[in-house]
């Protein structure tokens, strides 16, 4: 069995439940550009990676436009979308234990570090964390791998043996292997588990209270 001392937590799909915030605020963004939404649900499978990614590579953004996407879609998320949004039961719960187990825990997501900084305080769930590390709103950390990469070296955590990524889509497992890691993909979220497994990842769970007993399991006692 392996031993874990080090936990990446993705926060989408992962810790909370964003989609009504993000879905509307997407929605709000392509509005801008004509292009209407009838069926909020159908954005769901945009909730994950990076926005500009999602506007490039889905709906054929320019650069330019994309970047003008991003700026509209945060104009609503930063006034509304950061609120909409819901903690999945028993996170708390997991996290408190974490920490009593002795695990140190940081955030890795694809939301800009200071939305995400906020959604914590909101939950009041920021004191477990010993970082928070997020895309930055100048767009030098564009994907999971490079945000990934950033709390790895904000925490000189050179040797990855010891630490997981926990996220449920394929950019946290990808973001998780390119940087020497394990990973674990949670199927509460938004991927599913012919996606998380086809990306590769170590171990897949079904619930939050599972997760919470592998993590007890599997604790490094150094």
């Amino acid at each position: 069995m392996k031993h874990y001392r080090n936990l990446l937590f993705d926060l989408d799909g992962t810790l909370s439940d964003p989609a009504e915030g993000i879905t509307k605020s997407i929605a709000y963004s392509l509005a801008h550009f004509g292009i209407q939404v009838d069926d909020l649900h159908s954005l769901e499978p945009l909730i994950g990676p990076p926005i500009k990614q999602t506007l490039l590579e889905k709906y054929h953004f320019t650069e330019d436009q994309a970047d003008i996407g991003v700026l509209k879609y945060r104009e609503r998320f930063a006034e509304k979308g950061l609120y909409e949004n819901i903690l999945y039961d028993g996170i708390k719960d997991l996290l408190a234990t974490a920490k009593k187990n002795g695990y140190r825990l940081y955030l890795a997501t694809s939301k800009p570090t200071v939305f995400a900084e906020q959604i914590l305080d909101y939950f009041s769930i920021r004191g477990y964390f010993d970082f928070v590390g997020g895309s930055a709103l100048d767009d030098s950390r564009p994907t999971k791998t490079h945000v990934i990469q950033h709390v790895l070296a904000e925490n000189n955590i050179h040797d990855t043996t010891h630490t997981l990524m926990i996220g449920d889509r394929k950019y946290d497992v990808i973001g998780g292997q390119n940087t020497g890691m394990d990973t674990m993909g949670v199927l509460y979220g938004f991927g599913n588990r012919q996606e998380l497994e086809v990306a590769g990842a170590t171990y897949t769970i079904e619930s939050v209270a599972a997760l919470n007993q592998f993590l007890t399991a599997n604790r490094h006692s150094a």
